[in-house]
């Protein structure tokens, strides 16, 4: 069994001085090597990576650098270095995650026995609440938005995690130590079987960032694989590294991202009800943004929807191909329940 686990760096020196030396110490074991793809970073990555490879820990992960001329964004990036790999499974591993000693072998395990599963990630905790969990014992380690222990998504294209629902976050106290098939896993820390993410056509680049790993995840459930969660392995994550998790950019791409996604992947029928619904739900979220006082979240709505709506057409090839090629017109792994209604009518929390 080899392993590529494969970190994409843009500009990101000192997130990488920070976090990478853990992926080198804990990432040794015969037939893997971590692989750091810079995207055309401007910064001083490629001084601080070549500075990386004499030394003993860089040896011992089997260290590659491979650099790109130029930023093909987190989704194209992926895929041109992933074409490169030729080993049986890849990671795509943010550079902002602190990963633990054996991280690797629980994901991999699974996988090898399991050989339906085409996807899975580790669970995934919040780096800052680790740290504020070593200075002071009584504050808990939380999950992290992205990911926690498993993602999956309502049936009107909400995404949601064993463990974070909307913007609640839970405790990590053990409650979701089980593996659990799920729906989509987590860019973050994305474990794929090398050959497949080929076969399905990896990433979508023309989402450039954000929702990308559903829409592929969405590929996947509908193509007949299937994905999960194993928590037995766990990973630290910064998260927010490309944009904060408040940047109006961020809000832009996940909402214009998310619509992109349900029109690629519903049938027909479905889209349409999904999409009236979507209709006044997006704009209440706008409004809502508005009276909070956060004009430019407001306009970021607006915009993503408009530019949905602009670049629908460019995708219908894409929504033609996955419906063609679709095993299950329409996942059973999609829950038939509404995270909205959940949240702010009945308090569920995750």
């Amino acid at each position: 069994m080899t392993c590529s686990v494969v970190i994409l760096n843009w500009n990101g020196a000192d997130v990488m001085r920070r976090f990478l030396p853990s992926v080198l110490a804990c990432t040794t074991q015969p037939e893997t090597e971590v692989v750091v793809v810079d995207n055309g970073s401007t910064d001083d990555s490629m001084s601080y990576l070549q500075s990386l490879q004499p030394t003993s820990e860089a040896k011992a992960a089997h260290l590659r650098v491979i650099p790109f001329a130029e930023n093909y964004g987190f989704a194209e990036g992926y895929n041109r270095a992933i074409r490169m790999m030729d080993s049986e499974f890849v990671v795509l591993l943010n550079s902002d995650v602190m990963v633990t000693e054996g991280w690797l072998q629980p994901v991999l395990a699974y996988m090898q026995e399991h050989p339906e599963v085409a996807a899975a990630q580790p669970k995934i905790l919040a780096y800052k609440s680790w740290q504020a969990h070593q200075e002071d014992e009584t504050k808990p380690v939380t999950f992290e938005h992205a990911g926690a222990a498993g993602g999956y998504i309502d049936r009107l294209g909400y995404p949601f995690c064993r463990g974070r629902v909307m913007s609640y976050v839970a405790e990590d106290k053990g409650q979701y130590d089980t593996v659990a098939r799920c729906f989509w896993v987590s860019g973050a820390a994305f474990f794929i079987r090398t050959e497949v993410y080929n076969k399905v056509g990896g990433l979508d680049s023309k989402f450039f960032a954000h929702m990308e790993e559903i829409d592929l995840c969405w590929r996947l459930n509908c193509r007949g694989y299937e994905l999960a969660c194993v928590p037995q392995s766990a990973v630290y994550h910064l998260g927010g590294g490309a944009l904060a998790y408040d940047n109006p950019k961020k809000t832009y791409l996940n909402f214009r991202n998310n619509l992109i996604m349900l029109y690629k992947n519903l049938p027909q029928p479905r889209l349409r009800r999904v999409m009236a619904m979507r209709f006044v739900l997006d704009y209440v979220a706008a409004f809502q943004a508005l009276v909070t006082f956060k004009p430019r979240h407001f306009a970021a709505i607006f915009r993503a929807r408009k530019d949905y709506m602009k670049m629908r057409r460019s995708f219908a090839r894409s929504r033609q191909e996955n419906l063609n090629l679709a095993t299950s017109a329409y996942p059973s792994t999609i829950s038939q329940r509404s995270i909205i209604f959940d949240y702010y009518f009945r308090g569920k929390d995750g």
